[in-house]
């Protein structure tokens, strides 16, 4: 339980850079004229990620699930495949790359990386889907992957798909 401890921490802290990635690469957009779509949900997604985390760790430690290792041994390697594709995301992106919706004017869209599958227009959210079912169950916490995954689809991917959809259709106008 130690080791899955420091996993989701370590995951945590990841989290935590990719937001200083994320401010920075917001400064560079509204410096260069970028307009942000979709602020509202924001929040929201902060919240749902933070509690994936904490409820992955919660469901371990209070309800005392094990490691299973035919699940937990696939589930940590899908997990870090998971991370390696949002950094994939996050350098086929560079500057674009943010947390928020912000579209800088004049640029196009990216072609490159994982982004170049037009039949995968949202990459980055495929991998979040995968990763929260594969987080939780390193250590079969499965309340917390299907709550995750349901309240990911229902309450953020719903408006934050077509908000991202509508703001690239701006951007290549």
């Amino acid at each position: 339980m130690i080791a899955y401890l420091v996993f989701v921490l370590l995951t945590g802290g990841e989290r935590i850079a990719e937001l200083a990635i994320s401010k920075r690469h917001a400064a560079w957009a509204f410096a260069r004229g970028g307009v942000e779509y979709g602020r509202g949900h924001l929040p929201a997604m902060i919240a749902l990620h933070t509690a994936l985390l904490l409820g992955a760790l919660a469901e371990v430690f209070l309800l005392d699930r094990p490691f299973i290792p035919g699940l937990g041994w696939p589930m940590l390697a899908i997990a870090l495949a998971c991370q390696a594709g949002r950094y994939w995301v996050i350098w086929a992106l560079g500057n674009q790359w943010n947390t928020r919706v912000i579209v800088v004017p004049g640029l196009g869209r990216v072609d490159r990386g994982p982004y170049r599958f037009r039949w995968l227009p949202h990459p980055n959210y495929l991998i979040v889907v995968i990763e929260g079912i594969a987080l939780p169950l390193v250590h079969t916490a499965w309340i917390t992957a299907l709550v995750f995954t349901v309240l990911n689809a229902i309450l953020l991917l719903r408006f934050r798909i077509p908000t991202e959809d509508r703001a690239l259709r701006e951007l290549v106008q």
